[in-house]
């Protein structure tokens, strides 16, 4: 398993098994499938499995394949100026276009569909960005739905949010405790879903607000650690930390 990518050292250089956060997609993979066989309409569900399973299927490469030695939307895209195309570059590149075709298919016009564009697309990244410790995705994540929730709650399609939800609560002891590793087939999948659900459901001036967030904290990301940063904030210190062991 370690020759095939499907055991990692973590940060702690202890070897546990990447990749588990796949059981995502196979979960909301399923829970549509049991909607469609009960005759229940659930707006935007084919759009949202297909983009759920292409994103997954990306990071699933880039866990398995993709080499360490280049990191960061600006790494991956500097190596692709120079003519080499990386798993993570692909995945860039690949959830660049899912984001597009989501955005294309729930704006209704074209300055909506460069804003949910980006909203999903760095939304996306920025879940795989905090995906560096035990827990920290899955905190991120849930952060920000409750804030959509207290944001937009009547536009929220529970629906679609049900078995995400499920799936990460039942994954995340896990993760907490360091026994798996859920890597880019997991995070990816939690960061387009809360993109997709804060461009579908948060009204206009919330959504440039989320984006301008985004940008700041990518361009931060780039020059600095996030790591070293939230060890350095209290309050970032202490929710990063809980229920780790």
């Amino acid at each position: 398993m370690v020759n095939t990518g499907a055991v990692r050292s973590n940060y702690r250089n202890e070897q546990i098994p990447v990749s588990a956060g796949i059981s995502f997609a196979m979960t909301l993979l399923l829970v549509c499938l049991l909607y469609d066989i009960a005759g229940q309409n659930v707006p935007y569900s084919q759009l949202f499995l297909l983009s759920i399973l292409a994103v997954s299927f990306l990071g699933f490469i880039d866990d398995m394949l993709g080499r360490r030695d280049t990191t960061g939307l600006k790494g991956h895209f500097g190596a692709l100026i120079q003519g080499r195309l990386t798993t993570g570059g692909l995945k860039a590149l690949g959830g660049g276009v899912i984001a597009f075709y989501i955005a294309l298919l729930i704006s209704p016009d074209w300055g909506n569909i460069i804003l949910n564009t980006f909203l999903i697309a760095l939304t996306t990244n920025f879940i795989n960005l905090l995906d560096l410790r035990p827990g920290r995705a899955v905190k991120g994540t849930l952060l920000g739905l409750v804030v959509l929730t207290a944001v937009a709650f009547k536009n929220m399609n529970w629906l679609l949010v049900a078995p995400m939800l499920g799936a990460m609560l039942f994954y995340f002891p896990r993760d907490l405790k360091g026994q798996v590793m859920m890597g880019d087939a997991g995070s990816n999948v939690l960061g387009l879903a809360l993109g997709f659900w804060a461009a579908t459901g948060l009204p206009l001036l919330a959504r440039i607000i989320m984006l301008a967030l985004l940008v700041a904290v990518h361009g931060y990301t780039e020059r600095r650690s996030l790591t070293e940063t939230i060890d350095k904030v209290k309050i970032l210190r202490t929710i990063d930390q809980l229920g780790r062991n």
